[in-house]
């Protein structure tokens, strides 16, 4: 039984092998594509796709996402076969061998018997004997054949058009990714740097796409030349080194390509730039992008962390902040502003209202405390004992929560806690001061209010 093979040639025009760093790139693309990937031995990437095409909808779209992806590599010029056989794929991806409506062993029997690689051996031997094609050496009988040139030939012939065995051995992907790039030429701007960049971020994420991964965070490297005229400050400083963290892992390559570009800006040139090395440091394996209708609760967490990362990415690392707890009771210093640090969970969100519940002395129930809190607190008047916002008394709702604490410096807080219920139906956060130290001290306040 005949599986259907795949193979990607890579056309070296000195004649010679393809590197192997080009070669590995096409594996990594493969890899995303079948498990099942081998090398040929002048280089071809084999894949078996057989038993992957109705995940990737069929041979026709099949062959298109391997050639775009290939391309997106930009190796230079490149072939791609089909055969139900490794060996004869390879040989029409070699030999540049179009499909057209021949049956494939009849365009088999047509190829050049330089393109099989024991053919080339006794290439001399075979053209003075008249011998030019596959089928001119199937013609003769085989004892003869295997006497003159050997079995081998016989084999790769048999291997090619599935009569005999033909084993392989598929590859996996790389454990890390650390690749560099030489530069067509000295590259003294952030745009040529950007260009270059751009192609091994391409085959990093063919090496994460192989790994069934995304990318969580990834280092450029800048290989700059050392000017006499700079100081050693300057050779020192680390410019030639541009991290990237992600909030969320991610195998985008327009927002991966977008924070490197961002990064990029935010570095002075400072020296030409001959080679460039990207390192992937830390990826994680996750599951396919929600294919479904309606947007789910990881998509929204996606949606705010790329924002997250592109505020950062064009502000620096002090422009984004968060709160984060501080070991003091008084609310307006229960917390502190903090550069971002990126969580990669889902952040729980509740119906309440943006807060966070606190325990509270009385009936055992769970106060809970707004995140806007004014600057300073506002004073508020009374009517008949009740406070009163805007000239209308406010309903209490909730409370007391009782805060004493402060006494080791000069702001102590002595205050009970209220939620309670404008005339608008807005809540707010009012509190009443307990032992006041001053007249201008003594009675309730506004200290937050609620979304």
């Amino acid at each position: 039984m005949f599986v259907l093979w795949l193979a990607v040639h890579l056309r070296n025009e000195a004649g010679g092998l393809c590197d192997a760093a080009l070669v590995q790139s096409v594996v990594h693309t493969a890899l995303a594509m079948t498990p099942h990937v081998c090398l040929h031995d002048d280089g071809t990437v084999l894949l078996e796709v057989q038993s992957t095409l109705r995940l990737w909808g069929g041979w026709s779209q099949l062959l298109q996402r391997l050639q775009q992806a290939v391309e997106a590599l930009r190796l230079g010029p490149f072939t791609v076969a089909s055969a139900p056989t490794p060996t004869a794929a390879a040989l029409f991806a070699r030999t540049a061998t179009p499909h057209s409506g021949t049956a494939w062993k009849d365009r088999l029997d047509a190829l050049p018997l330089a393109s099989l690689r024991h053919g080339q051996e006794h290439a001399q031997a075979l053209r003075g004997m008249g011998l030019h094609t596959v089928g001119d050496l199937r013609a003769l009988p085989r004892a003869g054949v295997a006497r003159r040139w050997g079995q081998a030939l016989l084999l790769e012939v048999d291997r090619a058009r599935g009569d005999a065995p033909d084993p392989r051995e598929w590859i996996q992907p790389a454990p890390v990714f650390d690749e560099q790039l030489e530069l067509p030429a000295k590259a003294e701007t952030t745009d040529l740097i950007l260009h270059g960049a751009e192609l091994l971020l391409t085959r990093l994420l063919a090496w994460v796409g192989a790994h069934h991964a995304r990318v969580l965070r990834f280092t450029l490297h800048l290989q700059q030349e050392q000017r006499s005229a700079m100081s050693p400050e300057q050779t020192l400083s680390g410019h030639g080194v541009l991290a990237v963290a992600l909030v969320e892992p991610s195998s985008d390559r327009d927002h991966l390509l977008f924070m490197l570009r961002e990064r990029l800006a935010q570095v002075p040139v400072i020296a030409p730039t001959s080679a460039l090395r990207l390192c992937c440091e830390a990826f994680v394996r996750t599951s396919p992008p929600n294919a479904e209708l309606f947007p789910t609760r990881a998509n929204e967490q996606e949606g705010l962390s790329r924002m997250l990362e592109r505020l950062q990415a064009r502000l620096g690392p002090q422009g984004v902040r968060m709160m984060q707890p501080h070991a003091d009771h008084r609310p307006e210093r229960a917390t502190r502003s903090t550069p971002m640090r990126w969580q990669a969970s889902p952040v729980r969100r509740d119906h309440a209202p943006d807060a966070s519940p606190h325990p509270i002395a009385g009936d055992g129930t769970h106060l809970i405390r707004p995140v806007w809190l004014l600057p300073n607190p506002q004073a508020l008047k009374e009517r008949q004992g009740r406070p009163c916002l805007d000239g209308h008394a406010l309903q209490l709702l909730a409370g007391p929560e009782r805060v004493e604490s402060g006494w080791w410096d000069d702001l102590p807080a002595l205050r009970d806690y209220f939620i309670a219920q404008a005339h608008d139906g807005s809540l707010v956060w009012i509190y009443r001061t307990r032992l006041p130290l001053t007249p201008k001290g003594s009675g309730w306040f506004l200290h937050g209010r609620f979304a």
